[in-house]
């Protein structure tokens, strides 16, 4: 697959990918979100959608609607996996794998009422007396969980109804150490329970004690050099320890909480304000603050959280806050009840899972802040600073705040038609573009067509000019009083000789330059040596950006005339047939050669055609048959 050109914005955003774990959410020209991703690197995995390697054809189709993406950062790879849940189950996204019902969020049951109980898949949670934990990010996510728990835990996996009348023989698992063997009579009622008041403790989150007897286990291994048995204990607090990883992302307890947090560079602020829902995290939301950078974060969250829980409907029913003003907690706590009309708790969590989602929100404002700094940086250079360099380089007193660009657009001198595009500090402005048909010159003469448009805007504009000058008026804001800094002429020496003509006889003076496709040259009035800018410099990507655009919006509105009027032409040249008939054979037909294969039937079926017109359609579709069709 060829190189694609993502776009500037978007080029920048992949260049300045975090090497974090997180989500992306891919979107499409409409901001629709397309697709959701996770990824233990989100550098790696994002960029690797837009290199120019080979992709499935499900991919393929997915990235050619790509127009932008977002990313949310996470603390670690599961709460990546968690998030990524989430948020397909809250965007359903049309490239993602979409299930219709709870079974993507599996939980663990152990059931109270059996003697020897054990663990189990379940798809929803029910009220039956059992002990749930999770849910978890899959079906693959709970058998890991139940078996790093058999890891530690021998508890037994069977099916069968306990106790039995009669013991059975012990399976291997008995064997390897890793189940109890309640079935033989290994063990007692009370026994298991035992090891099973363990294993709750350790799914509700109390593994202190699992890891500190494994340490202290492999610590005793080690001494009576037992490596390799103290290798398998380290294995094992490994597993215990990434199976208990804390998931920020997911919780089992429902609650709805915003968080905020912000990040300063001394000039802006970025707060970044995240969303739980349900006891999940949905999403979030970032919001620069220009030149708040060196206020007191707590003075800016506090100015923030009043003015967007202005509207009631968007309080929830807690709020977590990096910070706040020394005092102001009550007072604002109590702005946020009387908004809400409900119960409302803010706070300033400094320890524990609270102050985890603190910290991960500041991480998504930190990486917010730095990707829109290197968007205003880039941005700055590529316009006004782009535009303050081409002023240098042509020799100006001072940067030009407007620059057009002309070009001319013809088919064998036929149509001919002029664009003019605006640039106002680097940027398109596109209210301002305006279209010119030739009027005076007859056949393909872009000299003396360039001439003719030039004279009719300036002469518009001075016009204007003095007219709103005279009222008090400034002119900017005119159609044509905007007069121009610099004048762009796609062309060499003869065109900008042309074009300087036409402003010399009505006594504009205005900057002007030509631009020779051939070798980006750039040619003044008053100088024989054209001027080579470094082809990656700023100010020659906007020359070119100008001459491009004004060639596009030429040559789009020269396409479009011609078109109408190889349809309209010929559709004249057929007896009776007047505007309105044109205009309703279009409508039925679609083109030209659909109403020259028409039957007599169909034409009559035309709302306002009869008979006789409908035999002079018969007649020309005989006589132009074979000329081309539309």
């Amino acid at each position: 697959m060829g190189r694609i050109n993502w776009g500037e914005n978007l080029e920048l955003k992949i260049q300045k990918l975090p090497e974090s774990p997180g989500c992306y959410l891919m979107k499409d020209a409409e901001g629709t979100i397309i697709y959701v991703g996770k990824a233990v690197n989100l550098k790696n995995r994002v960029r690797s959608y837009f290199r120019d390697t080979a992709h499935t054809p499900k991919v393929a189709a997915m990235i050619s609607h790509i127009a932008d993406f977002d990313v949310l950062l996470c603390d670690s790879n599961l709460e990546a996996l968690c998030l990524e849940c989430n948020l397909i189950k809250l965007h359903r996204p049309y490239y993602n794998i979409l299930l219709k019902d709870d079974k993507h969020y599996p939980y663990l049951r152990v059931d109270l009422k059996e003697p020897f109980p054990r663990l189990t898949l379940a798809r929803r949670m029910e009220k039956d007396g059992a002990k749930y934990f999770g849910p978890y990010i899959g079906a693959t996510a709970v058998k890991q969980v139940i078996g790093a728990v058999r890891d530690v835990f021998p508890l037994r996996t069977c099916k069968k109804a306990l106790p039995l009348k009669t013991p059975c023989r012990p399976c291997v698992n008995y064997e390897i150490g890793k189940c109890l063997a309640p079935c033989a009579g290994k063990c007692t009622e009370a026994e298991y329970w035992d090891m099973l008041d363990g294993v709750l403790a350790f799914l509700g989150g109390d593994y202190r004690k699992v890891v500190g007897d494994l340490k202290r286990d492999m610590a005793d291994a080690a001494m009576k050099l037992q490596y390799e048995k103290a290798a398998v204990i380290r294995d094992k607090i490994r597993d215990v320890e990434g199976l208990m990883e804390r998931q920020i992302a997911i919780q089992t307890a429902a609650s709805e909480q915003d968080i905020l947090a912000i990040a300063q560079d001394g000039l802006d602020a970025m707060i970044q304000l995240v969303y739980v829902r349900g006891g999940r995290m949905i999403g979030g939301d970032s919001f620069p603050l220009p030149r708040e950078g060196s206020e007191h974060p707590g003075e800016v969250l506090a100015s923030f959280l009043t003015q967007y829980y202005e509207d009631a409907n968007l309080i929830p029913r807690h709020v977590l806050v990096q910070a706040l003003p020394d005092g102001a907690h009550e007072q604002l706590e109590q702005w946020l009840r009387q908004q809400k009309g409900g119960a409302v708790t803010l706070a300033t969590p400094k320890r524990g899972e609270k102050h985890d989602l603190v910290l991960l929100a500041a991480k998504n404002a930190a990486d917010a802040l730095e990707k829109r700094n290197a968007r205003a940086a880039i941005l700055e250079e590529r316009t006004t600073g782009a535009a303050a360099a081409l002023g240098r380089a042509l020799g100006l007193e001072k940067p030009p705040r407007r620059i057009e660009g002309y070009d001319i657009s013809n088919t064998q001198g036929v149509l001919s038609v002029a664009s003019m595009v605006v640039f106002i500090d680097g940027v398109p402005a596109k209210k301002e573009y305006r279209h010119f048909r030739i009027k005076t010159v007859e056949g393909a003469n872009d000299f003396a067509s360039l001439n003719e448009v030039l004279g009719r805007r300036f002469t518009h504009g001075l016009r204007e000019k003095a007219e709103r000058e005279a009222a008090g008026l400034s002119p900017i804001g005119g159609k044509f009083s905007d007069l121009p800094d610099l004048v762009l002429i796609d062309g060499g020496p003869q065109q900008l000789r042309f074009a300087r003509q036409a402003l010399l006889d009505m006594g504009a003076e205005v900057a002007m330059f030509g631009l020779a496709k051939k070798q980006e040259e750039i040619f003044l009035p008053d100088r024989e040596e054209p001027i080579l800018l470094d082809h990656h410099t700023p100010e020659l990507h906007l020359i070119q950006r100008i001459r491009d655009e004004a060639h596009r919006f030429g040559i789009t509105h020269h396409r479009a005339l011609r078109g109408k009027a190889s349809i309209h032409s010929q559709l004249e040249d057929i007896p009776g047939i007047g505007p309105k008939r044109r205009k309703a054979l279009l409508n039925r037909f679609g083109s030209l050669k659909a109403i020259r294969e028409a039957s007599m039937e169909e034409l009559l079926a035309v709302p306002g055609l009869g008979r006789p017109a409908a035999e002079s359609v018969l007649k020309w579709a005989e006589a132009t048959s074979g000329k081309g069709t539309r």
